[in-house]
C-alpha cells in the first residue's frame, strides 16, 4: 500500500522535481546546439552581478569548476575587493553595459544584487542568451514571476533560484517522508521566522533625510526600476526591511527558505492558493514592511492530497500548540542538521562528505539560526516567543518539522523518531545548489530550482505581501491573474517601474 502511494505521488511531483535528461544525454551539446549548451568537460564563462557578501558566496560554488569572467556591482569599493579574488575579470558597473561588451565572452550570469532588481537583470540576461543564476527571492510581484518564467520559457537557458534548501538533503527526506503516509493527510502547516535581517528600522512617514552620494557609488544604477528618492546610506546598508527594495522583508528573505520543503512536498507549486490574508501585523507604514506578521493561505486539493491551510509567522509564535505527547522542554523544531539523536548517522553519511568536496556551496552547512531562529531575547509573551526557523505539517497520523532551508528533519513527537526507518529515497541526490544548474547550463537535468517551478513559489508568497497591505480575506483567480474581491489589492500585482526600465518580453 505505502509502495503505490509513493509512487502515485512521485508519479505527479518527482519527475518536475528531478528535472528530464536531455534525449542526448547530460552534458550533451549536440543535443541543444542553438541555445548555447556546452560539453560537460568545458568550462562556462559566468559572470557575477551583484558582488557584496552573498555574490561572494554564491560565487564559490561555481568557481571551483568554471571560468569566471566578469564582475559588475554598482559600487566601485566592493567591485575592487571582488576582483582581488577573480583578477583575470573584467569588471563594470552597469549590467546592461557588461552584456552589451561581454556578451560574445559570457555564457551565464549569477544575480546577487537587493530584491528590486533581481527580474531587471535576469530578463536582460536571458534575453541575451545567457544561463541565469539568481538569489532568492526571484521576484517581488506576482507579474514579475510571471514574466520570467515566460521568459525561460521563450528564450530556452537554463536557471535556477538560490534558494539552497531545494538542493540539501534533509528537503528531500522531509519530502519522501510526507509522501510514504507516514504522517497521514496533512490538513495545516506553520512556519516561523525570528531572523529579522536590517533590524527594526524606524522610518518616519516624511522619509529619510538626504545625504551626500558617496564617490565610489551609482547611486542611480542602485534603484535602478525603483522611483528616484535622494541618497541615505540607511537605504544601501539595511534595503531589506523596506517596501520598495525587498519581498515582505524576512518573508523573502528567509520564509522563502523556510517554506521550501512544504512547498515541495504537499506540491503546492501543482495549484495557487484561493485565499490569503493577513490576521495580524505590526507596524506598518509606507516605507516599511510588518515588523511582525500573521498570513494565511488557503490551497485546493492537489492529485492525491486534500486542502491545506499554510500559516507564516514572521517574529511571532502566533497560536500554534505543540502536538500531544511532547515533553515539557521537548524543543518543537530541529537544530540545523541534527535529525535528532537517532538521525544524526543518518545525515552525516549524506553531508560530511559534501563538506569537503569542491563546489560545495551551503549545502553541507547548517542554517543560520536553525533552532534558535536568528533571535534575540525572546518576548514574555507566550504568542510572540518565536520556536525558530522553520515549520511543522500537521497531518491525520501526527507531525514532521523541518528547520532553516530544510537541513533540520523530524517526527513529533521526537519519541516517534528514535526507531523510525527511513522510507526509500525517490528523489536523486547529487552536487551543491549552484553545480546542479551548471550542469543544466551544460545540456543535463534541469535544476531543481529552475524558473518554472520557483516562479509559481514566489508568486504565491508575493501574494502574501500584498494581503500585508490590504485588509481582509482576499480571494484569488490564478486563471486571470486578478482579486476577484478587491480593486485595491490588484492594484499591487505589478511594481512601480521607472520610465525607460520597463521590462517586457
Amino acid at each position: 500500500m505505502i509502495e503505490k502511494r509513493l509512487s502515485r505521488r512521485y508519479f505527479f511531483y518527482g519527475p518536475l522535481l528531478a528535472g528530464a535528461v536531455p534525449s542526448g544525454g547530460f552534458g550533451s551539446a549536440a543535443s541543444l546546439p542553438a541555445l548555447g549548451y556546452k560539453s560537460v568537460t568545458d568550462k562556462l564563462n559566468i559572470a557575477l552581478i551583484g558582488v557584496g557578501m552573498r555574490g561572494n558566496q554564491i560565487l564559490l560554488g561555481a568557481a571551483v569548476t568554471e571560468n569566471i569572467a566578469a564582475l559588475c556591482d554598482v559600487d566601485e569599493t566592493r567591485l575592487e575587493r571582488a576582483s582581488q579574488t577573480y583578477p583575470k575579470a573584467v569588471k563594470y558597473k552597469d549590467f546592461r553595459e557588461m552584456l552589451d561588451k561581454e556578451g560574445k565572452n559570457i555564457d551565464a550570469v549569477m544575480v546577487a544584487t537587493p530584491d528590486h532588481l533581481h527580474t531587471a537583470v535576469s530578463l536582460l540576461s536571458m534575453q541575451r542568451g545567457k544561463h541565469v543564476y539568481c538569489e532568492k527571492p526571484l521576484t517581488r510581484t506576482v507579474s514579475e514571476a510571471r514574466l520570467l518564467a515566460d521568459a525561460a520559457a521563450r528564450y530556452k537557458v537554463a536557471t535556477q533560484m538560490g534558494n539552497q534548501g531545494f538542493s540539501h538533503e534533509g528537503t528531500k527526506t522531509a519530502c519522501e517522508i510526507v509522501w510514504s503516509g507516514e504522517i497521514g493527510d496533512v490538513r495545516e502547516v506553520h512556519a516561523w521566522t525570528g531572523a529579522v535581517t536590517g533590524g527594526r528600522l524606524d522610518i518616519p512617514e516624511t522619509g529619510l533625510p538626504e545625504q551626500p552620494v558617496p564617490a565610489t557609488l551609482e547611486w542611480d544604477l542602485w534603484l535602478g526600476p525603483a522611483a528616484a528618492r535622494p541618497y541615505n546610506s540607511l537605504i544601501t546598508r539595511s534595503w531589506r526591511p523596506m517596501h520598495d527594495f525587498s519581498l515582505g522583508g524576512s518573508l523573502g528573505d528567509w520564509l522563502v527558505h523556510i517554506m521550501g520543503p512544504a512547498h515541495l512536498a504537499l506540491q503546492l507549486g501543482a495549484v495557487f492558493p484561493t485565499s490569503v490574508e493577513c490576521v495580524s501585523k505590526e507596524p506598518l507604514n509606507r516605507w516599511l514592511w510588518p515588523w511582525r506578521a500573521h498570513t494565511v493561505f488557503e490551497f485546493p486539493a492537489r492529485p492525491g492530497m486534500p486542502p491545506v491551510t499554510v500559516h507564516l509567522y514572521q517574529n511571532m509564535r502566533g497560536e500554534f500548540k505543540n502536538p500531544p505527547g511532547m515533553a515539557e522542554n521537548e524543543a518543537l523544531l530541529p537544530r540545523g542538521n541534527n535529525l535528532a539523536e537517532r538521525g544524526r548517522p543518518f545525515i552525516e553519511r549524506h553531508t560530511s562528505a559534501r563538506r569537503s568536496a569542491p563546489g560545495r556551496g551551503m549545502q553541507g552547512r547548517g542554517a543560520p539560526g536553525a533552532g534558535r531562529g536568528g533571535r534575540g531575547p525572546q518576548p514574555e509573551d507566550p504568542a510572540l516567543r518565536v520556536p525558530g526557523n522553520g515549520t511543522v505539517f500537521v497531518g491525520s497520523k501526527g507531525c514532521l518539522a523541518t528547520s532553516g532551508r530544510g537541513e533540520g528533519v523530524w517526527l513529533l513527537p521526537a519519541s516517534r523518531w528514535a526507531d523510525y526507518k527511513l522510507p526509500p529515497q525517490m528523489i536523486p541526490r547529487g552536487v551543491n545548489h549552484q553545480q546542479d544548474w551548471i550542469r543544466a547550463c551544460k545540456g543535463g537535468a534541469p535544476g531543481v530550482s529552475q524558473f518554472p517551478v520557483t516562479s509559481k513559489y514566489l508568486e504565491w508568497l508575493a501574494l502574501g505581501t500584498i494581503a500585508q497591505e490590504v485588509s481582509g480575506k482576499l480571494v484569488w483567480d490564478a486563471r486571470n491573474m486578478r482579486f476577484s474581491n478587491s480593486p485595491e489589492a490588484n492594484k499591487r500585482l505589478t511594481p512601480f517601474t521607472r520610465r525607460g526600465r520597463e521590462m517586457k518580453l
